[in-house]
C-alpha cells in the first residue's frame, strides 16, 4: 500500500465523476504495505480507499473483488468495492487499473497483538475458511513452492554464506510442499496484523485482498500466527498462539493430516515472506512513500520454527 504512482487532483476529480460519491475534499498517500498505491479519499459523501494495481493486470482483478463480495455478502466484516454510475467496479486512473472501496472504520494492529485480539482474529478466520467451500472461481497462489525456488535462485548469490545454506536447506525440507493432502480453498493469504482493522479489541473489517488464492486453508492459518501471535521479541508466544488457534479450531477443526504438516507448513509461510522481504530490499521499486520491512523478522520465525515446533 506505499504510493509508486502519484495521482494528480484534476486526474482524481475527473475519475470520480464517474461515480456517485460527491464531490472530493481532500486524499491522502498511504504508506504502509508494498505492493499497490493507496490513498485515503474523502468526498462530500464518505471516505474511501482508492487503490491502483501496480503488479496485476486489468483482467485478472476481478476475481479479487469478487473475494471481497462473497466475503462481505457471507457475513465476513470486509471492505465492499463501489460501483460507478455503469455498475463497474474496475476503471483506469493514471494508467493503471484502479478500484474505490469503502473506508471502514478502526485501525490496523501496529503493536503486539492483544490475547483478544488473537482470538477474534483466528475465530473470523476460520468463519472465512468455513464458508469459503461456496465460492467457485479459482484462482493458483503466485507465491507457492516454485516462486519461492525461483526467488531463492535470485537472492542466494547475494546472501551471507550461512543464510545462503539456512535457505537452501530450507527448500529442501520443504520439497514435497505441493504434494501435501490438506484441505484448501480460498484462503486471505496475507492477513497481517495491519489488514485487519479493530477498535480497541473489536474486529472493525479485514482488507487487501489482492493475494486471495486457492491455497491450504493451512497456510492461512499459519501466515496469521507467524504475524499475530509475536511477542514482543518477535517470536512466537505460546499463549497467543493457543487462543488463536483454540478460536480457529472451534469454526473449523484441523484434520489429522493438517497436524502432522503444521510445522512443515509454518515453515512454508514463514520463508515466503523472509523471501518477498528480501526481494524488496535487495530490489526495491521506487516510490513516492514506499516502505520496506526488515527480513530478518521471518528469518527469526523461520529458525524459531526449525528449533522450537509449536505443539
Amino acid at each position: 500500500m506505499s504510493v509508486y504512482t502519484e495521482v494528480k487532483r484534476d486526474e482524481l476529480i475527473t475519475f470520480l465523476n464517474d461515480y456517485a460519491v460527491g464531490d472530493l475534499e481532500s486524499y491522502q498517500g498511504i504508506s504502509d504495505g508494498i505492493e499497490n498505491t493507496n490513498y485515503f479519499v474523502t468526498t462530500t459523501q464518505g471516505q474511501f480507499v482508492l487503490t491502483l494495481f501496480e503488479q496485476h493486470k486489468f483482467d485478472e482483478l476481478a476475481y479479487f473483488l469478487d473475494v471481497m463480495t462473497f466475503f462481505y455478502k457471507h457475513a465476513i466484516p470486509s471492505a465492499h468495492p463501489a460501483a460507478d454510475k455503469q455498475g463497474r467496479y474496475l476503471k483506469t486512473l493514471s494508467g493503471k487499473p484502479a478500484a474505490l472501496v469503502m473506508r471502514l472504520s478502526g485501525r490496523g494492529v501496529s503493536e503486539v497483538a492483544t490475547l483478544s485480539q488473537c482470538k477474534v482474529i483466528g475465530d473470523m478466520l476460520g468463519q472465512m475458511h468455513a464458508v469459503g467451500h461456496k465460492f467457485d472461481a479459482r484462482r493458483e497462489t503466485e507465491r507457492g513452492p516454485q516462486w519461492r525456488q525461483n526467488m531463492a535462485d535470485t537472492v542466494i548469490p547475494l546472501l551471507e554464506p550461512e543464510s545462503a545454506q539456512l535457505l537452501q536447506d530450507e527448500l529442501a525440507f520443504q520439497a514435497n510442499y505441493a504434494q501435501l493432502d490438506l484441505p484448501f480453498g480460498i484462503t486471505h493469504s496475507d492477513l497481517f496484523r495491519d489488514n485487519a482493522l479493530f477498535e480497541g479489541d473489536e474486529l472493525t473489517g479485514i482488507i487487501d485482498f489482492y493475494y486471495a488464492c486457492d491455497e491450504y486453508y493451512l497456510y492461512d492459518l499459519s501466515v496469521l500466527i507467524n504475524d499475530w501471535c509475536v511477542n514482543e521479541s518477535g517470536l512466537i508466544d505460546s499463549e497467543r498462539y493457543q487462543v488463536l488457534l483454540t478460536a480457529y479450531k472451534l469454526q473449523r477443526p484441523l484434520t489429522d493430516n493438517e497436524t502432522g504438516a503444521f510445522n512443515l507448513v509454518l515453515r512454508a509461510a514463514a520463508l515466503r515472506f523472509w523471501l518477498s522481504r528480501l526481494q524488496d530490499k535487495l530490489f526495491p521499486r521506487e516510490g513516492e512513500l514506499t516502505q520496506i520491512k526488515n527480513p530478518d523478522a521471518f528469518l527469526k520465525i523461520l529458525m524459531q520454527h526449525q528449533q522450537q515446533p509449536l505443539n
